[in-house]
């Protein structure tokens, strides 16, 4: 018997990425960086940067850990409900 998971509701999953680029968008401010400056220290694309922040794609891990390294903050900005 399989144990996969169900996939996620699209709607649920939009609104937890909408969340996760608030706090990334918060962090990145935090630390007193522009987006320019974010995705030059991290060596990423902007465009694909912006999309992260305003939920509109998924982050690959590779991504974010170059993310975390620019704002030098740890990803538990990822889910804070656990």
């Amino acid at each position: 018997m399989s144990l996969s998971a169900p996939p996620p509701d699209p709607a649920q999953l939009l609104a937890l990425r909408i969340a996760f680029g608030e706090r990334l968008r918060e962090a990145r401010r935090a630390v007193g960086l522009t987006q320019e400056e974010l995705v030059e220290r991290a060596g990423i694309d902007r465009a694909a940067y912006s999309e992260i922040e305003r939920g509109q794609r998924d982050a690959r891990l590779s991504t974010l850990l170059r993310i975390e390294s620019a704002l030098g903050a740890p990803l538990d900005l990822v889910r804070r409900d656990r």
